[in-house]
């Protein structure tokens, strides 16, 4: 059969990945569902051995991953023109959704029946973001010293020590650890992992007072989480809390709760959380501004890391520093759900929520879209 044309492919592309942002409900394994759907089984465009590959990819470098994984597919598919479209159109449906309910949030967002709404919704997105957490340690803590590394970072996290400090060192430490232990028999990861509180703890953060809201300040905050995140959408939350809430006091923590919810109530990817925060700190143009900060290091990344991948993947140095970095980035997904907890946890009807919300995802695994859903009834119900 002859080979499609590039404008062909380019319009299938943004076909397809339209389409998976208007559905994309439940969250990055979904979304990965879905693409595998669609571009393995229905339409042929890669192996699946070719799929997994790309998958594998996107836990190499930092960012979305399923929105990695849309833009890998376009790169594979139609080259650097395949790469901006399938991950823009991937973007574009959240996009403009989460733009329209923050509009209706900034009409609405304080009447009684929006905030029993949300009352209902919280508990339920702290009970996601622990399942979430539990299950990722499962793969991430692969060993003792991984163990002791995280530990070390929720307690450095939770102490105020700076978040991409913690990424960081981490990191580096892992990466030594493998390194000194690839010398010899004799080698230790302890040698390295004493100092680690040292090093970590000397960074420190500053709870300032609210700065003024500009574009390039809002541009950076949002590209700094874009290019750092490593781990989970939720992480995104640890990012976020530190500059928006700590540091610039741009926003209070029940803001920040409610963006997290608007992101898993809407399609696409949870990073649009950015759109609904831009929105509200800076109208239309904000929300352009952030959404454009978080998701450009993707593009970025994806095009710079592809070519290099297979040799990143069988270096055990880099496979270490990636484990560390992953392990500190759950120490700061825990971190951030203590303190949101504190916030949201504060009657028996929401710990009665979220207690539900655990046993129903973890023993029964109901859609996360259904009990968020029912959350918000629950919320309107008992307002």
């Amino acid at each position: 059969m002859e080979e499609s044309s590039l404008g062909t492919r380019l319009r299938e592309l943004s076909l397809v990945f339209l389409k998976l942002g208007v559905i994309g409900f439940g969250g990055p394994a979904a979304h990965i569902a879905l693409m595998e759907m669609e571009v393995v089984r229905r339409r042929g465009w890669l192996t699946r051995d070719q799929f997994l590959d790309l998958v594998g990819a996107t836990n190499l470098i930092p960012g979305p991953n399923s929105t990695e994984l849309a833009i890998h597919i376009g790169r594979a598919r139609a080259g650097l023109p395949g790469l901006l479209t399938a991950g823009a159109a991937f973007i574009l449906p959240a996009f403009c959704i989460v733009s329209a309910v923050a509009w209706a949030y900034q009409q609405y967002g304080r009447l009684p029946e929006t905030a029993a709404l949300l009352h209902g919704i919280k508990p339920v997105v702290i009970a996601i973001v622990a399942q979430a957490l539990i299950a990722l340690g499962r793969t991430a803590v692969k060993n003792a010293a991984l163990a002791a590394a995280g530990i070390i970072a929720f307690i450095a996290a939770v102490s105020g020590v700076d978040e991409v400090a913690i990424l960081v060192t981490i990191g580096i430490v892992a990466g030594l650890t493998m390194w000194v232990r690839s010398q010899g028999p004799d080698a230790r990861a302890t040698g390295i992992l004493v100092p680690l509180w040292a090093a970590v703890a000397s960074q420190t953060t500053t709870v300032g007072v609210a700065s003024p809201i500009a574009l390039l300040p809002m541009f950076l905050v949002f590209a700094k989480a874009g290019s750092l995140l490593f781990g989970s959408g939720y992480v995104l939350l640890a990012f976020l809390r530190a500059d928006l809430v700590e540091r610039l006091g741009w926003l209070t923590n029940a803001q920040l709760l409610d963006a997290i919810v608007v992101g898993q109530v809407t399609p696409g990817p949870v990073f649009t959380t950015a759109t609904f925060i831009g929105y509200h700190l800076g109208g239309m143009p904000g929300a352009v501004t952030a959404t454009v900060g978080i998701f450009l290091p993707a593009f970025v990344f994806v095009a710079l890391s592809a070519p290099i991948v297979p040799a990143l993947r069988r270096s055990r140095v880099a496979g270490a520093v990636l484990d560390g970095v992953n392990v500190a980035s759950l120490a700061l997904m825990a971190s951030v759900t203590v303190a949101l907890a504190k916030d949201t946890l504060v009657d028996v009807v929401g710990i009665g929520i979220a207690a539900v919300s655990v046993v129903l995802l973890v023993r029964y695994r109901v859609s996360t879209s259904i009990l968020i859903v029912a959350g918000g009834v629950i919320g309107l119900l008992l307002r």
